[in-house]
């Protein structure tokens, strides 16, 4: 029954995330929806991110500090993503040698039923050009 009753508040969710391409924190949600009128609480947020990214619905980053950022991702299937440090942009990106890597050394040590979570941080290109002009000026 209780997922009858967050189907309300995650379609509002799904909605809110529909808006963007960025990946959001669970704060960053929860202030978008109070702002268009939404009386869904944080702790319902957070639940409800957490169980849509764990059945699939919702890709999923890990931030150098830690924090976890949602977002719907175009990509149905298995990939990676390239984050910017400074901006947030993210490109997802399919890495064969990453897949290959991660089997390899799960068939060595004799593990089955393997998953794995890879996220590479940069400085996307609008952004370092900027840093790449203040350093010849």
């Amino acid at each position: 029954m209780a997922q009858r009753r967050n189907t309300a508040q995650r379609a509002s969710i799904l909605q809110a995330l529909e808006g963007t391409d960025e990946f959001l924190s669970a704060q960053e949600l929860h202030t978008a929806l109070r702002g268009s009128g939404s009386s869904i609480g944080l702790a319902t947020v957070y639940r409800a991110l957490q169980d849509m990214a764990g059945g699939g619905d919702l890709d999923t980053v890990r931030t150098p500090s830690g924090e976890v950022l949602y977002r719907q991702c175009a990509q149905p299937r298995h990939h990676h993503h390239l984050v910017c440090r400074v901006c947030g942009r993210t490109q997802e990106v399919e890495t064969p040698s990453v897949e290959r890597w991660a089997r390899t050394v799960a068939a060595e040590f004799g593990y089955s039923d393997i998953n794995h979570e890879v996220e590479l941080f940069g400085v996307c290109p609008a952004c370092a050009a900027p840093r790449v002009e203040a350093n010849t000026g």
